[in-house]
């Protein structure tokens, strides 16, 4: 019986480990995706845009493997729960990877163009930092299940937060001058940092519950 719970043991270890390496791969795929519209380099958004399919697949074969965890040893309590647990975070991680694509998308889309006017480069600059430092946070506490790292998660949402509603305000200025399609580009492109990080909070949020059993 030790034997097998030793090699269960290790299967959770295992889909803990595959769950931090998918969070760093996303948070990867924003910081790139970032420098590409910054920069409307298109073959960094190719890169990007190719890459979501190693992300899918990824978060794809971690489900799989979840899901034979479960029928072959039919875990119960803790282990059910920090099973099911991983199957929420494994999507919600895979949406993040989602965002970043739709990034390089439009950076695809506007080139040879800059989809982002000149004075806006600061916000998407500090959405791109601010949305990274989340990621790789998240992929911090998912490895070490710190419960209090996973509720500063939430308060670092409030930067990207702040920051949306600054690209907002800009966009509905009396003096906005760039055009509707611009703003319907950059309305798309705040909207994705900022799912990007609701994701990363959700993740954390999970964390917590897997640990505490309670919701943050």
């Amino acid at each position: 019986m030790a034997l097998i719970r030793s090699v269960f043991q290790d299967e959770l270890d295992s889909v803990s480990q595959s769950l931090v390496d998918l969070c760093e791969k996303v948070s990867g795929t924003i910081q790139k995706a970032t420098q590409s519209i910054l920069t409307s380099d298109l073959k960094l958004a190719e890169e990007i845009i190719a890459s979501d399919v190693t992300i899918d697949d990824f978060q794809h074969d971690l489900d799989a493997r979840i899901i034979d965890i479960v029928a072959r040893q039919q875990p119960v309590a803790s282990d059910l729960r920090a099973l099911a647990t991983a199957l929420r975070m494994s999507a919600d991680l895979e949406r993040m990877g989602d965002m970043a694509h739709h990034v390089a998308k439009i950076t695809r889309l506007r080139h040879p163009d800059s989809a982002i006017p000149a004075e806006l480069h600061p916000i998407f600059d500090a959405l791109g930092k601010a949305a990274e430092k989340i990621a790789k946070k998240t992929a911090l506490v998912i490895g070490t299940r710190n419960t209090d790292m996973a509720l500063e998660i939430e308060r670092d949402d409030d930067e990207i937060d702040d920051l949306h509603r600054q690209l907002i305000s800009a966009l509905v200025a009396p003096n906005w001058k760039h055009g509707v399609e611009t703003a319907v580009d950059l309305t798309l492109l705040g909207r994705y940092y900022e799912r990007y990080a609701d994701h990363a909070v959700s993740v954390s949020r999970r964390v917590y519950f897997l640990v505490t059993g309670k919701f943050a």
